[in-house]
């Protein structure tokens, strides 16, 4: 049964992780943008890095609940 759950723990992790990785490209491109105000800019800058934080984050735990499910 724990194996069952770490196997549905680690595809949402790493649809988590996809979600996160999508939106950091989009902020980044944003943040790049010069069309865009300043303060869109920044705030976009600011989302891309938190996104980055989000996505490594559910990588490390997909990463774990893979092995407590192959074990």
């Amino acid at each position: 049964m724990e194996t069952a759950k770490n196997a549905v723990n680690y595809v949402s992790d790493k649809v988590s992780e996809a979600t996160s990785g999508a939106s950091h490209e989009a902020n980044k491109a944003v943040a790049k943008d010069s069309n865009a105000s300043l303060g869109t800019r920044a705030t976009a800058a600011k989302d891309a890095i938190s996104d980055k934080f989000d996505e490594n984050k559910s990588a490390a735990s997909a990463e774990v609940n893979k092995q407590a499910a192959t074990h």
